[in-house]
């Protein structure tokens, strides 16, 4: 789904969301931002080489649908990829996590879920709907759009089912390698965004945190319709585990070969630094055709980066590859 909530949210949320008089006082503060922020990014932090592109390929959707658990667990298996998320709501998130139980040593964390964006393909909230009503639609599923949940639910209805999906996944025996969200919700409003982070140090599970002390970073999201205000950036200053650099998605193209060369154009352009780039691998069948209409870009993006074509080219671009167990790792070292 497109992001861009745009200033119709922005202004049907007072209080909250960022306003046009604290971009201009944030823009104002830009080289205080630039003096507090700490020497080196991220993946410098962390102990890689200076210089490097460090990229996560990440899997996301796991659980959603058989497909996508195959593309994933294939795509892991074979060391093409360093990371995937499941979604806790979906029919076949028990797969994907059983598979992750025998398989300790690769990176799954969980793709908190709090819509359920397809016309039949559907699931409901973990937590019992009647507990969060805020999240459910006429059809007694989870809101189809993120405007939606950012409209009807409260932030004490999104800590709950937040928890009750991280819960979930710890009761069957499994503690998830990392947290993100799907559809970007958890970030829709700040509100939002600070609960999850704080449930995220709670139980030291790290999350998809941005560091926000970039303007530069700060103003591309905000380009992409995330309500990104002072107080969400002050907040991301107390996070206590590691961040991104960058986080960003595989583009859409018309061909395989243009979707090939589409990626390649979007790694030559990140900066050094640490960044993760999601995509939705699923192989190809009638019932994934019958979920979505974006089941052509899953199917390339479930063979993309197998392709010798793209393993060369990493490799040219001497591109460094990590996932959330190896940050971890780092993470703990430099305590």
């Amino acid at each position: 789904m497109n992001l861009r909530l745009t200033l119709w949210i922005w202004l049907t949320i007072p209080g909250l969301l960022f306003n046009c008089s604290q971009q201009q006082r944030l823009e104002e503060n830009q080289v205080a931002a630039e003096i507090k922020r700490e020497p080196g990014n991220w993946a410098e932090r962390l102990g890689y080489p200076a210089g490097k592109k460090v990229i996560m390929l990440h899997a996301d959707d796991a659980g959603m649908c058989e497909e996508a658990n195959i593309a994933t667990k294939k795509y892991l298996e074979e060391g093409h990829i360093q990371s995937a998320a499941a979604m806790p709501p979906c029919p076949w998130f028990e797969d994907m996590i059983e598979w992750a139980k025998v398989h300790p040593d690769m990176d799954v964390g969980l793709h908190l879920t709090l819509t359920s964006e397809w016309k039949t393909y559907r699931w409901t909230s973990v937590s019992p709907p009647d507990e969060v009503p805020g999240l459910i639609d006429e059809e007694g599923m989870l809101w189809r759009k993120v405007i939606d949940v950012a409209q009807n639910a409260t932030v004490e209805e999104v800590e709950k089912e937040v928890r009750a999906q991280i819960e979930k996944s710890i009761a069957m025996g499994y503690r998830p390698d990392h947290i993100d969200t799907h559809m970007g919700t958890l970030y829709a409003r700040p509100d939002f965004a600070k609960v999850y982070l704080q449930i995220a140090m709670e139980y030291g599970i790290p999350a998809n945190a941005i560091d926000l002390s970039d303007p530069m970073v700060v103003a591309t999201f905000r380009q992409q319709g995330y309500p990104i205000n002072e107080e969400m950036i002050s907040f991301m200053d107390t996070y206590t585990l590691p961040k991104l650099d960058f986080f960003t998605s595989a583009p859409k193209a018309s061909t395989y070969e243009e979707k090939k060369e589409v990626f390649k154009k979007l790694i030559r352009s990140l900066k050094p630094g640490l960044t993760e780039i999601i995509f939705h691998p699923s192989v190809e069948s009638d019932q994934l055709k019958s979920i979505t209409g974006s089941w052509q870009q899953r199917v390339w993006e479930a063979q993309m980066f197998a392709d010798e074509d793209m393993i060369r080219f990493f490799k040219d671009e001497g591109i460094i590859f990590t996932n959330w167990k190896e940050i971890m790792k780092r993470f703990k070292a430099m305590e």
